[in-house]
């Protein structure tokens, strides 16, 4: 275990990446900078990354503009089926769920796989089955259905292959940024406490009309998510198979760990998954001093971070809007 140390604490989410039209944008930048807040009370109050991030995770989940626990999408046989995971990177210890119904906040139940098993990943039956053993209890399917996700299942009738396939392929992404529409709104938080501790979360509904039993990278650690002391965390959001295919946040990993800051990992990460899978998506990322890099190779990526009392966020091309928080938040 490695030794903590002082550092600035930080919080930054994302709320997906997504491309095509922009509608939701405003609800979007919202939701993802009142995650950011909820996070950083959380950190206030405990001192804790890992609460920081499951509260920060938590409230995204909550908010049905977003595809995770309430808002999930839809898979092709009409069910919503869920994929979360949190990493503690002063242990490297990880919990995740996959393919989970019927929860409000995946993200919480994927804490208590890591917290109170030995193992690292429940999935479908198996998972519901230690949620209600540990108290997380299962609510009815129509609670976390949104009026958007009906909706883009209808849209997607008759265009499964395409809509699945191929929704995030990005068209000569580094000269011209035309992208394929469509949306990802997988979400994520990444902090670090004031002891230096590390801690990354992602959670999502999937890809509408996916195959039930589908997984992405999501909810796998080195994939969808990464957390370690020793370097920084990780959350990813865009094409899942894309994502598994190049190991995207070990990959974003290995980056800073041979020199380079976040936002240069994370660009050079998302040009190798574009050069070999043509893919899009999104990453925020930390190192293990507290800078912050944010890309993504679609149109849009609801994100907000907070540190040393400033609240920076942005959703399209290179925003980074700053703000000073309330008083009664600083």
């Amino acid at each position: 275990m490695q030794e903590s140390r002082s550092t600035t604490p930080i919080v930054i989410v994302h709320g997906g990446a997504w491309s095509g039209i922009s509608f939701q944008r405003d609800a979007r930048a919202d939701g993802a900078k009142h995650a950011a807040i909820v996070g950083w009370k959380r950190l206030e109050e405990t001192g804790n990354a890992i609460d920081a991030a499951e509260a920060a995770v938590c409230s995204l989940e909550d908010d049905p503009i977003f595809d995770a626990g309430t808002g999930s999408v839809l898979n092709s046989s009409g069910h919503i089926e869920m994929d979360a995971v949190i990493m503690d990177g002063a242990t490297l210890n990880s919990g995740g769920v996959a393919c989970v119904r019927n929860i409000k906040n995946p993200v919480t139940l994927a804490r208590k796989v890591m917290e109170n098993t030995h193992h690292c990943l429940l999935v479908g039956e198996g998972a519901n089955q230690f949620a209600e053993k540990v108290g997380i209890h299962t609510i009815p399917e129509e609670q976390l259905l949104s009026e958007l996700s009906v909706t883009k299942l209808k849209l997607c009738e008759g265009n499964y292959g395409d809509r699945v396939g191929h929704a995030f392929k990005a068209k000569n992404v580094k000269k011209t940024h035309e992208h394929a529409k469509g949306e990802h709104d997988t979400v994520g938080a990444v902090v670090i406490d004031a002891h230096g501790n590390v801690a990354a979360a992602t959670s999502t509904g999937g890809i509408t009309a996916k195959m039930a039993g589908r997984v992405g990278d999501s909810p796998l650690i080195g994939l969808g998510c990464y957390g370690d002391n020793v370097t920084g965390g990780v959350s990813c959001t865009g094409h899942g198979e894309s994502i598994m295919k190049v190991h995207l946040a070990s990959r974003i990993i290995m980056y800073m760990d041979a020199g380079l800051g976040p936002k240069d990992a994370a660009e050079k990460a998302l040009d190798y998954m574009y050069d070999r899978t043509e893919g899009a998506g999104g990453v925020i990322v930390l190192d293990n001093k507290g800078n912050f890099g944010v890309h993504y190779t679609t149109g849009y990526m609801a994100w907000a971070c907070i540190r040393d009392n400033k609240l920076h966020h942005g959703i399209s091309g290179h925003e980074n809007h700053t703000e000073e928080l309330p008083q009664n938040m600083a």
